[in-house]
């Protein structure tokens, strides 16, 4: 026998005796404490969509179902300037 499996033998005799001294548990779960976990399972549910909304191009991107998108350089530098940039570069 090599180590490998002596270690797996004595895990599992371990586990055997561990299971065999068990001994009743009276605990109490109150209403409360499944109204508590249903509201995390549904937080975690909305977290899960609203993580998929925000990244759901550049998902379809990563699998190749959509090409990216190209925003030309014109559309990014169009911003419209305020009245104080205007009164900025004429004081220049």
């Amino acid at each position: 026998m090599n180590n490998k499996e002596r270690v797996s033998g004595l895990a599992i005799c371990c586990l055997v005796l561990i299971m065999m001294m068990v001994k009743p548990v009276y605990a109490y779960i109150d209403p409360g404490t499944g109204s508590a976990i249903f509201q995390g399972v549904l937080a975690a549910i909305a977290a899960v969509a609203i993580t998929l909304k925000l990244y759901w191009h550049k998902i379809l991107v990563l699998l190749g179902i959509r090409k990216k998108v190209h925003i030309p350089e014109k559309q990014l530098n169009t911003k419209k300037k305020s009245a104080s940039d205007d009164a900025n570069i004429n004081k220049k």
